[in-house]
């Protein structure tokens, strides 16, 4: 089938092509009646814009970019990033904006293909995940001048628009759920200290069971089956175990969920379980496990919006959104009898 151009839509309304270029664009000239007219024939002709015209007439990419530094034998938190895409994506589609994907292995060859797309004009914009401590990425993309949104906390820096999810609000949650059931000792199976979120995640635990008066021990991981396994042993060989865990993701639950059982414990009857993420695991475990609904593709959206936001001239230059997940109370940390030690 061949592509509709605006000449077929300036032939079937008796008028220039001049005036259906700007009825589309939305340039004066022409009257409201005309932009109406315009736009139902397009869309009867099924008519989209030609990006490659479109990037030459504006100097636009009409892009975002997104390097993600994974493992290549990692799996550890794919449904996030795999929604987070989705999210992100849907968000840009909705103003003909690309999404440009690329998996690196490292932060300093992030660094090199974020300099690389800018060089080249294949992006307008860069979305950054997990910022570290002392991270170069933002101020090596400040130097070269490309925009970016950082999906951080509060520890990102200035300078740059920024989306979160609020992760002390989260703990804050978690940690009032399980003093209501009679915790009085939580264990935390989290990420590597380098990640600016998982040490917010650890430092809001210890605050919020200082507060509560529980004891509270955090267990580091690279994020892999096997050190979650090898962490939750350790957590339950201790002198005074925790009676319930907080793991960081879902294959870290499902880790914690089998040395739990290989140690002879039940869930909830011996340890409460919680999963800071929500997913398919989570909901067809036995039991179901009680988990933080963070919503990737929301948090996806948003981050696109903040792209699109920092992409007009008019909007400014920072734009800050935090989101307040809610927690899912499943059986996993939901037992009735009340703990007395």
């Amino acid at each position: 089938m061949a592509r509709s151009r605006m000449r077929d839509i300036a032939a079937r309304l008796g008028v220039s092509e001049a005036a259906v270029s700007f009825a589309l664009n939305g340039k004066p000239g022409v009257s409201d009646d005309l932009r109406v007219r315009v736009r139902r024939v397009a869309d009867e002709l099924n008519w989209r814009p030609h990006a490659a015209a479109r990037a030459l007439a504006d100097s636009t990419a009409r892009a975002v970019g997104l390097a993600l530094c994974r493992d290549d034998n990692s799996t550890s938190g794919e449904g996030f990033f795999i929604q987070f895409m989705a999210g992100l994506s849907s968000g840009l589609e909705s103003e003909s904006m690309a999404l440009v994907l690329q998996i690196v292995p490292t932060v300093a060859e992030e660094v090199e293909v974020y300099r690389r797309w800018w060089t080249e004009r294949r992006v307008d914009a860069v979305v950054v995940l997990n910022l570290i401590k002392d991270d170069p990425r933002p101020a090596a993309l400040a130097a070269i001048g490309c925009p970016a949104v950082l999906v951080a906390g509060p520890y990102a820096p200035t300078g740059h628009s920024t989306v979160s999810v609020d992760d002390a609000a989260a703990m804050r949650k978690i940690v009032g759920h399980l003093a209501e059931q009679g915790h009085r000792r939580i264990g935390h199976v989290g990420g590597p200290a380098e990640l600016d979120h998982a040490e917010l995640r650890r430092s809001s635990l210890a605050r919020e069971g200082k507060r509560a008066g529980i004891r509270t021990t955090t267990a580091r991981t690279d994020y892999s089956e096997r050190a979650a396994l090898r962490a939750t042993e350790a957590l339950l060989r201790r002198k005074d175990p925790p009676t319930a865990i907080v793991f960081d993701n879902e294959i870290l639950t499902l880790a914690g969920l089998a040395a739990i059982s290989a140690a002879g414990l039940r869930v909830p009857e011996d340890v409460a379980v919680i999963s800071w993420e929500d997913g398919a695991i989570c909901r067809l475990a036995t039991p179901p496990i009680t988990a933080l609904d963070r919503s990737a593709q929301l948090l996806g959206r948003h981050t696109a919006t903040a792209a699109l936001r920092l992409l007009d001239r008019s909007a400014g230059v920072e734009s800050e959104v935090e989101l307040q997940p809610e927690l899912l109370i499943r059986a996993s940390s939901n037992f009735a009898k009340r703990l007395t030690n």
